[in-house]
């Protein structure tokens, strides 16, 4: 079986980084996908997908990834599933990525690069 997903969008605001008790860094955003189909004037063809990052991959998103910002993400589609004081069951859709690339000019992405390749979080591949 196969569950992959790849998405190229812009982030919708700047990530939040969350460290736990270990060490491990957890960086979520969202990011907004034009759906390829021709525009309709007053209609938004936008679907918006919510990004969680671990580990060094979650620490780079902080840095480098601000509102606006283009960027490819390649991961699979996972659920996070809680119930609230109240008793009810929710239900919410998430990309947990393992590959950000930051696209764009160097200048929209100023301040990446280093030693990480330029755009990319893993150690191999790519799309």
């Amino acid at each position: 079986m196969l569950n992959s997903v790849v998405l190229v969008g812009r982030a919708g605001a700047d990530p939040e980084i969350k460290y736990f008790e270990s060490g491990r860094a957890k960086t979520t955003f969202n990011i907004a996908v034009d759906r390829p189909t021709k525009r309709v004037e007053g209609q938004d063809n936008t679907d918006w997908f919510r990004i969680e990052l671990w580990g060094k991959p979650a620490e780079i998103a902080a840095e480098y990834v601000k509102k606006g910002k283009l960027v490819g993400i390649v991961g699979r589609l996972e659920f996070n599933r809680w119930t609230d004081a109240q008793g009810a069951k929710h239900e919410m859709p998430v990309i947990s990525a393992n590959e950000l690339r930051l696209l764009g000019s160097k200048n929209e992405n100023s301040g990446g690069g280093g030693n990480w390749g330029g755009n990319r979080t893993d150690d191999g591949g790519g799309f």
